[in-house]
């Protein structure tokens, strides 16, 4: 198991990168670098896109006046904006031998020179590599320090929503599988393919109206991780507050997660009871019981762990924007659409390696998991 696990780790290298290519390179087709930002925030103008007159190559030389690609670049000094390429990351700036001020791109003595995204690439994995992620270009901030701000939120509302869903679908799975074409069968079907058909943001919205001060009840509040006196509160009381701020959020995330996990643990049990194993066990005199955790959990539960990297990545970093949003939560979800939108480079690729590194490490634990669940499964035999 562990040469297994060795090469696992070591196919990571190739696959992060791989990751980290592609959406490097994507990226450099997509209109509106963040210097097209930072010119359209600071001429006042509402869209970014207004005016554009082609795809932008993130660093290429711009010039000044009404020939500048910069939409909003009209009127502002072909210094600035070169001073601007420069502080994000573009352009560097290359003085005479002998040269000992301080650098600037309006120094005579110093010139600007564009850098490739070849090499940018390759010097933001040099700096990924050694755990520098870069600050945000519009917040001043570093990007690890920033998704440490916002984790709390995407912490919550993963951690509890993926408990709760595993909770709650695994046992009912088991328990349909056991009562498969009986009432209980069938109104429980229907109850979680209803709460599936709900759009997550239409039940979050419902949520609100009925039980956070819409037009019924103003039980939950609506807004916020935590109370504004969370500090003055006791250790119980700030249990309770938490408690009482993320339960709507954390009901609106989870209630579509019900079905897939539920029928997915049912048909799979449905699978193993239909096997020759099952009928011995209960020839030579098992309980139902023994039979059910003893000898099908092991073998059913097999493509449940399959799928849980994806639910882990998906529920736990991706978080939803669309609950944030409604629920007033600053967490990563929000953050990855902001960054996407205001171009924040360091920001998206510096989360997109994080989670991609953690992603893959989940997926080898998700391998582990399975030995753990079934110790027959020997991966190293499986590829000799």
């Amino acid at each position: 198991m562990g040469a297994y696990i060795l090469r696992r780790l070591l196919l990571i290298i190739p696959t992060l990168l791989g990751i980290m290519i592609i959406n490097f390179t994507l990226v450099q087709f997509v209109p509106g670098g963040p210097i097209e930002q930072m010119l359209a925030r600071m001429q006042g103008e509402g869209d970014v896109f207004a005016g554009f007159s082609g795809g932008q190559d993130m660093g290429a030389e711009e010039t000044f006046g009404s020939d500048s690609d910069y939409v909003g670049a009209r009127g502002l000094p072909k210094e600035f904006i070169e001073q601007m390429e420069v502080e994000f990351g573009f352009a560097r700036i290359v003085c005479e031998d002998g040269f000992t001020g301080v650098p600037s791109v309006d120094d005579p003595a110093c010139e600007k020179e564009m850098i490739g995204g070849l090499e940018r690439f390759g010097m933001m994995m040099w700096n990924y590599l050694r755990l520098d992620f870069g600050e945000s270009y519009f917040r001043s901030i570093g990007v690890m320090e920033l998704v440490l701000e916002k984790m709390p939120v995407s912490i919550s509302l993963g951690l509890w929503s993926t408990l709760i869903a595993y909770m709650v679908s695994i046992p009912l799975g088991i328990r349909k599988a056991v009562k498969d074409g009986s009432s209980f069968d069938t109104w429980t079907s229907g109850a979680i393919i209803v709460a599936y058909a709900i759009p997550g943001f239409l039940f979050a919205i419902l949520l609100l109206v009925l039980f956070a001060g819409g037009s019924y009840f103003q039980i939950f509040p609506l807004r916020g991780l935590t109370s504004d006196n969370w500090e003055d509160l006791s250790l119980i009381g700030k249990v309770a507050d938490y408690f009482w701020h993320i339960t709507l959020p954390v009901l609106a995330s989870t209630i579509a997660a019900f079905a897939t996990l539920t029928l997915l643990t049912k048909n799979s049990f449905l699978d193993e009871i239909k096997k020759q194993y099952v009928i011995t066990a209960r020839a030579k005199g098992l309980s139902e019981r023994k039979v059910l955790y003893g000898h099908v959990f092991r073998n059913a539960m097999l493509i449940v762990i399959a799928g849980f990297p994806a639910v882990f990545i998906g529920v736990f970093f991706s978080g939803s924007l669309i609950i944030e949003t409604i629920f007033s939560l600053d967490g990563l979800g929000r953050l990855g659409f902001e960054a996407a939108v205001a171009r924040d480079y360091p920001v998206i690729f510096g989360t997109l390696f994080v989670f991609g590194l953690i992603g893959l490490l989940v997926g080898i634990l998700s391998d582990l998991m399975y030995v753990l669940v079934d110790p027959r499964i020997d991966f190293e035999k499986r590829e000799g």
